[in-house]
């Protein structure tokens, strides 16, 4: 299988109050298409960091990025959206869902983006994959925090992306909801055939993964394929 994200060399320094801050210092990995991995490590260490750059939502300092075979680095804004809208999904541990939309109508965005017909239906099956049909013309507002993250994972597959990055994606739930969300994540991905890349401190989501990539201090400081 080839690779879907190349990571070579990739450091980022912020500047804040006229000093440079390291976050992330040569970073140097891939990841095969397909394949699912965690990103580990304490706060602080710079996976959030590394997720938004492997995602093209932020620029490297040093280094280069290469995401579905297309060098992002040196690409406009624009450019690096439209990769995004048609290669990658995203779960957030807020679920950032639009509040003035019902959970059906979030699921049909990243279709609409790409001017996709028949998104409807799409969007329906997914819903009652997640087990919310009963739930599709709710707003955000009317749903728990478990049934949020179940329209965010519906969303995330709408658009059928070859990647899939989660930050924390169970991060504000609680123990008995995460271990539904988990199995709904990985169930749909195995399904889709989706290489799925996770931020997490759960332990146990972590370990469900077929490869596990430790941050401390912005260096990777051990990289585990079981």
């Amino acid at each position: 299988m080839e690779n879907i994200l190349t990571i070579r060399h990739v450091s980022k320094t912020y500047t804040a109050a006229g000093r440079a801050l390291s976050v992330l210092e040569d970073i140097d990995f891939s990841v095969r298409a397909g394949s699912t991995v965690a990103i580990v490590g304490p706060s602080g260490s710079g996976k959030t960091t590394l997720l938004g750059l492997s995602a093209g939502l932020d620029r490297c300092t040093t280094g280069s990025v290469e995401l579905n075979g297309i060098v992002i680095d040196g690409l406009s804004e624009d450019e690096r959206a439209d990769i995004r809208n048609r290669y990658v999904g995203f779960i957030f541990q807020n679920f950032q869902l639009m509040p003035t939309l019902t959970a059906l109508e979030n699921v049909m965005v990243p279709l609409e983006l790409r001017g996709e017909k028949h998104i409807r239906n799409r969007a329906k099956e997914l819903m009652e994959k997640v087990g919310l049909a009963d739930r599709l013309h709710h707003y955000p507002v009317e749903l728990s925090g478990g049934e949020q993250q179940r329209v965010s994972l519906a969303r995330a597959f709408s658009g059928q992306p070859r990647i899939l990055f989660a930050d924390e994606p169970t991060g504000n739930l609680d123990a008995e909801t995460s271990a539904k969300i988990e199995e709904l994540l990985f169930g749909l991905n195995r399904e889709a055939g989706t290489t799925l890349i996770i931020v997490t401190h759960n332990a146990e989501l972590a370990a469900n993964t077929q490869r596990i990539i430790r941050l401390a201090g912005g260096r990777i400081i051990a990289d585990e394929t079981k």
